[in-house]
């Protein structure tokens, strides 16, 4: 009987050790697939943006080779290409071309490849008098198709991607080829900020965009001899030495289908590193690239294991209560033989119960109290948010108060002389005197009443609602509050803002960013040896970007995480709260834009606004203003 009873409680703990694994894994499967895709979905999504972004890079200089089939020196250079003037004519254009293109370089080649001019013309590695008939891209334009080529260039020995076209005669023949070189580096430096890994490789395998450096120009995996070969023929990867492979190897299958990427350890052939990585691919229309972002998926798996130990808890404390219930319901059994055994069972457990209800009843009203309590910490925090907008503007205020009591007292100054001078005139019958000092007086009433006015128009409350603003006239109001600043610290302040151009937003709160961000830099530059400020706008399509410059000191790298957060600030004890720009921040996401801060040529920091246009903007109007006392 003894060994039985022991029998059967190993086979419970066993049965119920089970249970705990089997539930720990149901929970680690489903928490990974829901993980998983959910990072599928705004991978899917972050792919789309980079694919645009790569897109559109591209097609900005899709029209320059049809442009310059189009010109006529170009096409008597082919036709009489021993004349120097004629060259040196070509040459002085095609290096205009890059100047306002941004392009790496422009040049014209003859049916047999020859570089005949070249936008480089003047620098050591000119592409002047250079044979490039083994490149694609001159291949296919003089078959009479649109040249598109990446390789590594074999004369300036810089990476680029290729444009072609054929220059045609009167008769329509092909006489030339136009080809235009860009450089896609920059896309590298973007990308390198992104949180997943993120590359292009060409119809071969081969990485020519990547954000991790030390992937450029290696293989998705083992090229053949075939493909060495042709890449050998056409020099497109000649500079960049051998081509090995990354190392990228196929993990575990994943849940939901696919199979996680793994780095193999070049040290350990044969071995994968951590962390796994869930790849998203698509294909690059119009080219046979592949761009490919790597995800790491190590969230999803923290998750999982995290759903795991929440399981097994769980199942574990169920496995102790119903041993716990059977250990009671034995307890009980036992007590059977004795009638007076089973009252006292009996009314123990009534009363356990009935502490147990009490305590629960307790709890109960105490959790009703505790939820009520927070209900009420919510609506004044939301009240609290409601009105911070409000005090920044208080605070702006206040500490342009000093100013503002300068502007004031000179007019108040005026108008008591002027009233005295016009009492006496009246009073010698100089009527005509009297007049023109009355005017006077008329004149520097209106300008007080502006700036009071300008006043009352900053401190009023802001409505929701996004209206077009007209961008130059909203700094000119800013502007309007900081003149005794800008004047009494003599700073030098560059504007170039496009007068008609015009933003979504509410004028009242752009108004306080700005006033905000040329605070702050005006508080940058007090101590500084030159004293300069620069506010520049500038449309690109559907976004304006408007950036504030400053000579000042700059800000911390160990700041810059920190910049936004409320009641976080760079300057002395006293001089501020933090708030100015977590409310700016706020503001501008409110209008569906974004606000950032970096290194700025000036040597100071700059503030980007990026917000959405609302009409096209004119070209810019540049004015520079000394402010002096």
């Amino acid at each position: 009987m003894a060994l039985s009873a022991r029998t059967r409680r190993g086979v419970l703990w066993l049965l119920g050790l089970a249970i705990v694994l089997a539930g720990m894994a149901a929970a680690w499967s489903l928490a990974e697939r829901a993980a998983l895709r959910s990072l599928r979905s705004a991978g899917a999504h972050r792919l789309d943006l980079y694919a645009a972004s790569l897109q559109s890079e591209l097609s900005r200089y899709e029209y320059l080779p049809p442009v310059l089939a189009l010109n006529q020196d170009v096409v008597r250079l082919l036709r009489e290409p021993r004349s120097a003037a004629l060259q040196a004519e070509v040459n002085r254009y095609l290096e205009t071309v890059v100047q306002h293109a941004g392009a790496s370089a422009v040049y014209v080649m003859d049916t047999s490849g020859l570089t005949l001019a070249a936008s480089n013309w003047r620098q050591p590695a000119s592409f002047v008098n250079m044979n490039f008939s083994y490149r694609p891209y001159f291949v296919d334009a003089v078959r009479g198709l649109a040249g598109r080529f990446y390789g590594i260039g074999t004369v300036s020995r810089e990476p680029g991607y290729y444009f072609s076209w054929g220059i045609r005669d009167a008769a329509g023949a092909v006489v030339g080829v136009a080809a235009v070189k860009v450089n896609l580096d920059k896309l590298d430096a973007a990308w390198a900020h992104a949180s997943e890994k993120i590359l292009v490789a060409d119809g071969n395998g081969v990485v020519f965009l990547s954000s991790e450096p030390g992937w450029k120009f290696r293989t998705l995996g083992p090229l053949s001899a075939e493909t060495l070969g042709r890449l050998a023929q056409t020099r497109q990867y000649t500079e960049a030495g051998e081509l090995q492979p990354i190392g990228l190897r196929e993990g575990r299958a994943l849940q939901g289908g696919g199979r996680a990427l793994q780095l193999e350890d070049e040290r350990a052939p044969g071995q994968l590193l951590t962390p796994e990585f869930l790849v998203h691919s698509r294909q690059v229309p119009g080219t046979d690239w592949a761009l490919i972002m790597l995800s790491d998926l190590r969230q999803a798996r923290a998750a999982a294991q995290t759903s795991a130990i929440v399981a097994a808890c769980a199942l574990g404390f169920l496995l102790v209560l119903a041993l716990y219930v059977q250990q009671r319901r034995r307890s009980l059994m036992d007590r059977l033989a004795s009638r007076e055994a089973l009252q006292r069972a009996h009314d123990e457990l009534e009363l356990k119960v009935q502490q147990r209800t009490e305590a629960l009843s307790d709890a109960n009203v105490l959790l009703q109290s505790e939820v009520a309590e927070r209900k009420r910490a919510e609506e004044r925090l939301q009240a609290t948010l409601e009105d911070l907008v409000q005090t920044g503007k208080m605070a702006v205020l206040g500490q342009m108060s000093a100013g503002i009591t300068h502007e004031l007292n000179q007019p108040l100054a005026a108008l008591r002389t002027l009233s005295a001078n016009t009492i006496v005139f009246l009073e010698r019958g100089e009527q005509q005197q009297a007049v023109s000092n009355l005017r006077t007086i008329c004149h520097v009433t209106d300008h007080m009443g502006k700036i009071t006015a300008q006043l009352k128009k900053f401190a009023r409350k802001s409505g929701a609602r996004l209206d077009p603003v007209p961008l130059a006239g909203v700094l000119d109001d800013a502007l309007s509050l900081l003149q005794q600043r800008l004047r009494s610290g003599k700073v030098q302040l560059e504007r170039e803002v496009p007068a008609g151009l015009v933003v979504l937003g509410e004028g009242n709160r752009l108004e306080q960013v700005l006033l905000n961000l040329l605070a702050n830099a005006l508080d940058a530059v007090k101590e500084a040896p030159e004293r300069r400020i620069r506010v520049t706008a500038a449309g690109a399509g559907e976004w304006v970007m408007l950036e504030v410059h400053d000579s000042g000191p700059g800000i911390a790298p160990e700041g810059m995480p920190r910049l936004f957060e409320p009641f976080y600030t760079t300057k002395e004890q006293g001089e501020g709260l933090g708030l100015g720009l977590a409310i700016s921040a706020g503001i501008v996401r409110d209008f569906g834009g974004t606000l950032r801060c970096a290194r700025s040529t000036l040597g100071g920091a700059v503030f980007c606004v990026q917000l959405k246009a609302a009409t096209s903007a004119s070209p810019p109007l540049k004015e520079t203003v000394i402010q002096d006392d």
